[in-house]
């Protein structure tokens, strides 16, 4: 999408936002009669016409609107509007709305062209297409436009794959897929398949993976910036393909959603394409551990017990807590073999978060307060919210066991989402600066551009502005 610093005589199309304020000021220079069908209101649209121009009126609100809202719209409008819309120069009208603003309703129109399967046909990805400012200097026109269209790409890859079908994205594909992207942006890529994760002793990971029909594929993938001193994060994306539960099988009920068991996984390969195109002066380093849960004559058994790659060793009670398992070695590995100054995983981890949050926030757990601080308040600008929960040692008597060091789940009906980061606890190796996002109930759900549930891209948003103010 092109961003260009000009106002020409004639215009095809024109977007005028309002503010209820705005448009109450300004209606009196408009047909009257429009007041009836337009007031300036969040998400309202009135589309105006004559021989030569479209108008749309888009309504923001009031004033008081936070920037996230402002890409709410623009997201909504792009959505909504994407058959009438034309390829064509286009002026936008908003004097009153400052640089963020903009760059927010500009991030809201290319994120609103996403819909399965993705291609690039919306009239905003038409090279005719531009977008003229006339308040706004070029210079920043193409800093937002660099922003906008790197946050699209990252947020529309985490989509992508979270909504392909079970068929359309086993660990060999989504494997390569990796590898072909870390070519492209200049990413180091390591994989270890099942004889090399057996040499290294990711037991845990393992124990998941054996039932799997693939091979194993344990990605690691690393963003180095070209900033000395850079601070480096440590991300952890659970990444199950698909999730039957293994042989504590689930229920066929909603099975078919267990497409979207990589959310976590899908989060941070966007967020590695948005700082690799930002170029973000933070070096990343991504562990994605790569595997479906299948029942087979191989799968894990409950009561089994596994030795995760730190040494504890671990009672398996249900094989549909596998996501805390492969987190384990993941987190693990990341701790042992690279030095990282903060760490984060994400994971569509459990049910129990979903019960407590609904699709309103994600879980956050963490043991460092200006890291859990820091991840609230970058929910809330970027309206991906999470919620801090205690991980008081109480929790960790839930999790001893009679014959290993852990058991992968309490017997207690209550409170799993808290027992799982109490137990991803214990794979941190220590490290002072962890947090763990439990997102079940907010990377899959109900979405604009889909009739059944699909993929909100829940994650990006919030590490990629996490990452680029984390110096």
């Amino acid at each position: 999408m092109k961003l260009i610093h000009k106002k020409n005589k004639n215009y095809t199309q024109v977007f005028q936002l309002f503010t209820e304020e705005e448009w109450a000021k300004s209606s009196t220079n408009f047909n009257k009669n429009i007041s009836n069908f337009f007031t300036g209101k969040k998400h309202e649209t009135f589309v105006h016409t004559d021989e030569k121009t479209i108008t749309y009126f888009i309504g923001l609100g009031k004033t008081s609107l936070q920037d996230f809202e402002v890409q709410q719209v623009g997201n909504t409008f792009s959505q909504a509007q994407k058959e009438r819309l034309l390829a064509v120069p286009t002026l936008v009208v908003a004097d009153f709305i400052n640089k963020k603003q903009c760059e927010e309703f500009v991030k809201g129109l290319l994120i609103g062209t996403y819909n399965y399967p993705f291609e690039k046909t919306h009239a905003f990805w038409n090279p005719a297409f531009e977008l003229h400012f006339e308040n706004i200097s070029q210079k920043t026109l193409d800093h937002i436009g660099q922003k906008a269209e790197a946050l699209s790409n990252g947020q529309t890859a985490c989509q992508e794959w979270l909504n392909k079908p079970a068929n359309l994205k086993k660990p060999d594909i989504f494997s390569s897929s990796l590898k072909n992207l870390a070519k492209k942006q200049g990413l180091k890529y390591t994989v270890f398949n099942r004889k090399k994760c057996e040499e290294l002793g990711l037991g845990a990971y393992l124990a998941v993976n054996q039932g799997s029909a693939y091979d194993a594929a344990f990605t690691i993938l690393e963003y180095k910036s070209t900033v000395k001193n850079a601070k480096t994060v440590g991300l952890v994306g659970k990444c199950v393909l698909f999730d039957t539960g293994g042989i504590s099988i689930k229920g066929s009920a909603n099975l078919h959603y267990m497409k979207s068991d990589m959310g976590g996984a899908t989060a941070v390969l966007g967020t590695l394409i948005y700082a690799a195109e930002m170029k973000l002066p933070v070096n990343i380093i991504a562990v994605l551990p790569i595997t479906d849960n299948a029942v087979s004559e191989k799968a894990l058994l409950p009561s089994d017990v596994v030795t995760a790659y730190n040494g504890k060793t671990i009672e398996v009670i249900d094989t549909d807590a596998e996501g805390r398992m492969i987190l384990a070695d993941g987190l693990s590995y990341l701790a042992r073999n690279y030095k990282t100054d903060c760490m984060i995983d994400l994971a569509t981890l459990t049910g129990s978060s979903v019960r407590m949050f609904g699709d309103t926030c994600g879980a956050l757990f963490s043991n460092n307060e200006d890291l859990k601080n820091l991840l609230i308040k970058t929910g809330d600008h970027t309206n991906q919210r999470l919620w801090n929960l205690p991980l008081w040692d109480i929790w960790k008597d839930d999790i001893q066991s009679d014959v290993a060091d852990l058991k992968n789940i309490s017997l207690k009906p209550v409170g799993d989402c808290i027992i799982a980061a109490k137990f991803l606890e214990q794979f941190t190796e220590g490290h002072p600066n962890w947090a763990h996002l439990d997102i079940a109930g907010v990377a899959f759900g109900n979405v604009k551009y889909a009739k059944e549930k699909a993929a909100t891209g829940f994650g990006v948003q919030l590490l990629a502005d996490l990452i680029e103010n984390y110096h």
